[in-house]
């Protein structure tokens, strides 16, 4: 009997192996998920406010007729000064936000006053592998616990009392150039949480751990690996056959590095994948077209066991770098006089999409922007884009400059949703982009690997010509009608990347802008009716909650992200980065301390040196690898150093020294031997010095 017994537990145990990830305890207090997926709007538990993600608040205190006696009621300042892009979450009288680097702190919501804060020490060498900017999106909230996922790919669980280190778990591969920039979602007692990187040879995926452990649960891969060894489920097989040649050691991207959205009625996450790695095709799909499945999609999966139920495509081998990252909105909508629940869309690609949430078909997809040109339209039935064969700039060996660009249509600022105006607020751009295949492209090991040059879409030093670029480069708020498919109303504004955007039931619509302002528009008619000076760039979504009776509406401001790395002073809407955040409520009457003024940078550089192909080869270089931090045309933003105003600009070996050998390695320029020769690096001086003269030659005129 005792060997009966052995064995049948022994079954037993191996049955519970195949059994798929455990079941997590759910929390049963503090933040629990019925909570979750109330959105009551007295308190925000969860980044785009309730399970929907419409980031839409029922208070009604502050109102269209009202909003003019808004005012500050406390103000916190952050010790970064990086961009701030995170929503804040309240409650039981907390507000928890996350800042730059990672950083969270807890205030009293009442008052301001600080009651923690941690601080998980990236290091800052870290900056290197991330796009666009040291930002973070904002924490999770569940049980007695605050979850906050790091810059270096760690996810880590915080009291929510005391701010201490429950656990932490790393979730990124040993070693990989993945980042994590989004905020993590709470599904069923599991974290969900990707990572960001598909410019950097990166394999996307979405995992889950058990809240109360950090044990991870499953891991879904969005794009196939080797295709000489099993894929890890059934998608990736059918996946596999969409791509061809040796992409996968070039990691396919497809990286989920924000939208995750799970619908309780479907029992489904949705989430956004990354493009495709290397942008360019002519490196991944080496044995002719294919689709680069799953990247560019928006991908359901089952939350218990991260199974596969569908995908939709939105950029079928994108090339352009049209993330569906995006926020994606769950509703009902009365679609042929029948009320169908669906998933809503506006990725950078610059079109609309609604789909069935239980079944990903196609629905509808109609543009959200003027000025398309990479595709003519989308397919009536399938939602395939017909796509621009001008645009497949890898075939035709012609730039294009495409509209929209990488920026997108619309980037990562979260949309809203009303259901009383039954309108959709997307924060817009108008940011074209230049594309040439670039038959030199070899793989490296440091800063971005897409197999484009962007040489061509350099911006001379002519005052004619920048100003008309910036004339160009604008943004809007759009009011878009999911149902007829149309924009009802719009309100441009001078520059593209402005804040994301919170709806409430007091008919009113708030966002920040580029140019350091926070507004609030009617929400049926987009007429501006109040408006305060942030003294710096908005990118964060804002949030309202209320305590004893008295609604407050709160935002972290704090200008940064790609538009300030990379377009740099040339894209215009550049503000000093004053890192804060603002709580507001009827009556208060609090201020802002002034302004300290920044001291005007003199360009001095030394004299031009180097061969005119020596200058070409680091124009080339420097568009394709040093810009993304650096700025367009070697004009910096506010942020990162302009390297034209370098003092080791005139000085070869130092030059070399921080470039090449990684001097300032511990500020976040790292060493970049692996990428670029000793006489490369010379030939990017060399370029930049011709920059800085052409500038100081502007500036006399």
């Amino acid at each position: 009997m005792r060997g009966i017994g052995f064995t049948v537990l022994a079954a037993l145990a191996l049955a519970g192996c195949n059994m798929g990830p455990k079941e997590p305890e759910l929390a049963t207090e503090g933040v629990t998920d019925a909570m979750l997926a109330a959105g009551n709007g007295e308190e925000w538990l969860t980044y785009g406010g309730d399970y929907d993600e419409q980031r839409f608040s029922p208070l009604n205190q502050i109102t269209d007729a009202n909003v003019g006696e808004l005012g500050l009621a406390w103000s916190a300042d952050l010790d970064t000064a990086r961009g701030q892009e995170a929503t804040p979450l309240m409650h039981d009288g907390t507000l928890y936000i996350s800042t730059a680097w990672s950083m969270v702190k807890a205030y009293d919501a009442r008052t301001g006053a600080l009651k923690w804060a941690y601080d998980p020490e990236v290091p800052r060498s870290k900056l290197v592998e991330v796009c666009c900017d040291a930002v973070n999106r904002g924490v999770a909230l569940y049980g007695d616990k605050v979850y906050v996922a790091t810059l270096d790919g760690r996810l880590v669980a915080l009291d929510q009392k005391t701010g201490k280190v429950a656990w932490s778990k790393l979730t990124i591969p040993e070693g990989s150039h993945m980042a994590i920039t989004g905020a993590p979602r709470i599904v069923k007692g599991r974290v969900l949480i990707g990572s960001a990187g598909s410019e950097y040879f990166t394999r996307g995926y979405l995992a889950a751990f058990d809240a109360q452990t950090g044990e991870e649960l499953w891991r879904f891969y969005t794009v196939p690996g080797d295709p000489s060894k099993p894929q890890e489920g059934k998608h990736l097989e059918a996946a596999a056959k969409t791509w061809s040649g040796d992409f996968w050691k070039l990691g396919g991207g497809g990286t989920v590095w924000d939208s995750i959205t799970y619908d309780p009625k479907t029992d489904l996450v949705y989430f956004g994948t990354a493009n495709a790695e290397p942008w360019n095709p002519a490196y991944r799909n080496t044995d002719g077209a294919g689709d680069s499945l799953y990247t560019a999609s928006i991908v359901a999966v089952k939350p218990d066991t991260g199974e596969y139920a569908w995908h939709f495509q939105e950029t079928p081998e994108d090339r352009w770098d049209f993330d569906s990252n995006q926020q994606i909105t769950v509703t009902d909508l009365n679609i042929g006089g029948q009320s169908r629940r669906v998933v809503m869309h506006a990725p950078k690609n610059g079109f609309f999409y609604v789909l069935d949430a239980a079944t990903g078909k196609f629905i509808s997809g109609k543009p959200f922007v003027d000025g398309i040109n990479w595709a003519s339209g989308l397919d009536p039935v399938t939602g395939k884009p017909d796509v621009n064969p001008e645009a497949k700039y890898e075939l035709t060996g012609k730039p294009f400059v495409s509209v929209p660009g990488a920026v997108g249509a619309h980037s990562w600022t979260p949309m809203s949703f009303s259901a009383t105006t039954g309108l959709v607020y997307i924060p817009t751009n108008n940011t074209p982009q230049y594309y040439a295949h670039d038959p030199d492209w070899e793989p490296g090991t440091t800063g971005f690997q897409l197999g484009v040059d962007f040489t061509g879409g350099n911006i001379p030093a002519d005052k004619g010509v920048r100003d008309a670029t910036k004339a160009v480069l604008n943004g809007a708020l759009v009011a878009f009608d999911p149902v007829a498919g149309e924009v009802r109303w719009k309100v441009p504004q001078s520059s593209p990347t402005n804040g994301g955007t919170l709806a409430t039931a007091g008919n009113l619509v708030f966002q920040g802008t580029s140019t350091g302002e926070f507004r609030a528009y009617a929400a049926d008619t987009g007429k501006q009716l109040w408006s305060f000076a942030t003294q710096t760039g908005v990118l964060a979504a804002p949030m309202t909650y209320a305590i004893d009776g008295e609604q407050y509406v709160a935002v972290v401001v704090g200008w940064g992200g790609v538009w300030d790395v990379s377009a740099g002073k040339l894209g215009g809407g550049i503000t000093p980065n004053i890192s804060r955040l603002l709580v507001f409520k009827l009556g208060a009457t609090g201020s802002l301390p002034p302004v300290k003024p920044t001291p005007a940078l003199v360009l001095d550089p030394p004299a031009p040196a180097g061969t005119p192909e020596q200058i070409a080869l680091g124009e080339k270089l420097y568009s394709n690898s040093c810009s993304v931090c650096h700025g367009i045309s070697a004009v910096a933003g506010s942020l990162n150093p302009d390297l034209r105003h370098s003092a080791t600009l005139g000085q070869k070996d130092l030059w070399q020294k921080v470039v090449h050998d990684g001097l300032l390695a511990e500020n976040g320029m790292v060493a970049w031997k692996g990428q670029f020769s000793r006489e490369q690096i010379e030939a990017i001086r060399t370029y930049v010095l011709k920059r800085a003269n052409e500038d100081k030659a502007l500036e006399g005129k």
